[in-house]
């Protein structure tokens, strides 16, 4: 997936906005316990789904460049979005390394 920076930063500032907005509001704990009910479990069920294989992406596409995946992993499953925006920000347009080219997943 290659999208230009500022789209990149396009998603990722309005997000960050809601997100300190919703923590100054409910703070993390307030976050989760919103999921306690049906709905809420079926959208952190989807969410965890959806991050997960984008974390799998990421794996492979960091080793495809040589580049350290693991604080972006680390950053998805304490900040959700937040660790693949933040990779694809920062991977830049690195050039996949070794024989196989890089999957394009778009």
């Amino acid at each position: 997936m290659t999208l230009p920076r500022p789209v990149l930063l396009a998603i990722l500032l309005p997000f960050a906005v809601l997100t300190a907005y919703a923590l100054k509001e409910v703070g993390y704990i307030g976050i989760f316990a919103s999921h306690l009910h049906p709905a809420g479990l079926q959208v952190l069920s989807d969410l965890v789904i959806a991050l997960s294989l984008v974390m799998v992406w990421m794996v492979g596409d960091a080793r495809s460049r040589g580049i350290t995946v693991w604080p972006y992993i680390i950053a998805t499953l304490a900040l959700g979005s937040f660790g693949p925006l933040a990779y694809l920000l920062m991977r830049g347009s690195r050039a996949a390394t070794g024989s196989a080219p890089a999957r394009n997943w778009a």
